[in-house]
């Protein structure tokens, strides 16, 4: 009662200053989306993942206001998720590398259109002609070397050993006229930065980027050594001694991957500093992300706006195709919105930067399991500062709502084909735009696919006849006022509930399938 009282007290304050106060954007205290608070949002995510530990960094430029841990970066040591923990990057390691390239760009020492074989002359005659550039847009077709029989991740690799894997293979596609992702691509970015730059390329990093914006948590793989760790092992898994070293307080300490085998977490494998060099090479805590994510904002690494726009910005084909994303940067429809993201082994990075003046917010989420896509938690705990401009539009509560890199029609022949690829049977489409079209009324693009597996739906019918009202399954993309384009499907465990069905194990793994379809359809990687 006490505690009612109090809240009732502090809302009736709170509403005497109003005037003066924020009420929502910047400065506002009440941080919550559709009736959740950040906290209980990650909480929920962390549970339904099987997440073991987070560190989530939020970014109001140029304040960082918000640096919170939860739960365990090992759960044998009992170590915490804290504001200095040390995440492998993955992907993110990318945006680092393209801003060494541009920065070489500023100099003078390269230019992107310069054809590869100019610094580079290992490699194979078929590859020499590939622009600098097209390594950036991974529209080379050179195939990636992760993908190949005898990779491990745990191994220590020389970039030429790596190059010899995939030499010998055909490209995907003619270079400049398609994109997909390849970590051989920033190897090969990383060994052109060696030689323009006439240094290493973790001491250029270092240099123009690390040390220069102060970074003291952010690292290459080869350097963790150098970070003070104690041993907990040796004390029954309890800290002892910040009590006698002032260095240990508040400690940085590297994560412990995690990977789901058999219904279980267990250690993923270990990452060698070399074995995804420019690609995916950077550890840092996700106050340090979002450090540097400030620092791209302006001219502080790359001086000049129309050369910020060459990688932050959708990019443009050699044959004129305008692709949403570069460098592993991903843009949407939404004005300003752009992330970067991926797994590494046993973890998953997230940063996503809304940069548009009116706005002004971005979300580092590092988390140490791995195949987890951080996308839709980033997106609400954004919109929680203003879920008028940044939020889906939908209750997300009951539906699954994902932007769209690509527009209603591109995106629903994604679906289809995604769908067809995986052997998943399309029973309609409806076209509402084009039917309200067809009566004289006005109507925002519009589209549905009706699709689904009979042998799994008539065993949830068996169980209850009435959710026959539900099936075949349905995903649905929309175009918003604004010009985003959204896919949106029923959360499967809210609809399977009304049908007493929440228990059946095929359930969640409906809803792991269709997040899937959607997250490829709607994605450049």
């Amino acid at each position: 009662m006490s505690g009612m009282i109090l809240a009732q007290r502090g809302e009736s304050i709170m509403k005497k200053y109003e005037n003066q106060l924020p009420q929502a954007g910047r400065g506002n205290v009440h941080v919550a989306y559709q009736g959740k608070a950040i906290d209980q949002m990650i909480y929920e995510f962390m549970e339904e993942q099987g997440i073991p530990g987070m560190t989530l960094a939020i970014v109001q430029a140029p304040y960082i206001p918000r640096v919170v841990g939860y739960g365990v970066t090992d759960f044998e040591k009992g170590n915490l998720a804290a504001a200095k923990t040390l995440w492998p990057v993955g992907p993110i390691s990318q945006g680092y590398a393209a801003v060494a390239v541009m920065q070489l760009y500023e100099k003078e020492k390269l230019k992107l259109n310069d054809p590869i074989g100019k610094y580079l002359k290992d490699i194979p005659e078929n590859w020499k002609s590939i622009s600098i550039l097209q390594l950036l847009q991974h529209s080379s077709g050179i195939a990636d070397y992760r993908a190949q029989a005898g990779f491990n991740v745990s191994e220590d690799y020389q970039p030429l050993q790596l190059i010899k894997t995939v030499e010998s293979l055909p490209l995907a596609f003619e270079p400049g006229t398609n994109v997909k992702q390849s970590a051989t691509n920033f190897l090969l970015l990383a060994s052109i930065i060696e030689k323009a730059g006439k240094m290493p390329y973790h001491d250029f990093v270092k240099k123009y980027q690390i040390d220069y914006l102060g970074l003291q948590q952010t690292y290459f793989g080869e350097d963790l050594a150098k970070v003070k760790q104690e041993d907990v092992t040796t004390t029954a898994n309890v800290h002892q001694t910040f009590k006698k070293n002032k260095d240990y307080i508040n400690p940085s300490e590297t994560t412990t991957g995690y990977m789901e085998k058999d219904g279980k977490l267990v250690k993923a494998p270990s990452v060698s500093p070399t074995a995804m060099k420019g690609f995916s090479d950077i550890w840092a805590s996700a106050e340090n992300v979002s450090h540097w994510d400030i620092a791209l904002a302006g001219g502080v690494l790359i001086a000049k706006p129309e050369n910020r726009d060459l990688i932050y910005k959708p990019t443009k084909l050699a044959n004129g195709k305008i692709v949403p994303a570069i460098a592993g940067w991903q843009f949407y429809n939404h004005k300003g919105l752009m992330d970067i993201k991926g797994n590494v082994s046993g973890h998953s990075a997230f940063l996503s930067r809304f940069t548009d003046a009116s706005e002004l917010v971005c979300v580092t989420l590092l988390a140490n399991k791995e195949g987890v896509d951080l996308t839709n938690l980033g997106r609400k705990i954004a919109a929680a500062f203003d879920s008028d401009k940044m939020g889906t539009g939908a209750n997300d509560n009951l539906l699954y709502t994902y932007e769209s890199q690509f527009g209603v029609v591109e995106t629903m022949a994604r679906i289809e084909q995604t769908l067809i690829n995986m052997g998943i049977p399309v029973f309609a489409k409806f076209d509402h735009g084009k039917n309200a079209q067809d009566v004289g009324l006005e109507l925002r693009p519009n589209q549905v696919i009706v699709f689904g597996s009979p042998k799994v739906g008539t065993k949830l019918m068996q169980d209850n006849p009435s959710i026959s009202i539900e099936l075949p399954l349905k995903i649905s993309v929309w175009e918003d006022e604004k010009g985003s384009v959204w896919v949106t499907f029923p959360q499967m465990g809210v609809m399977a509930t009304e049908y007493g069905l929440d228990k059946e194990p095929v359930i969640g793994k409906m809803q792991k399938l269709l997040e899937k379809i959607v997250i490829q359809s709607a994605s450049v990687y």
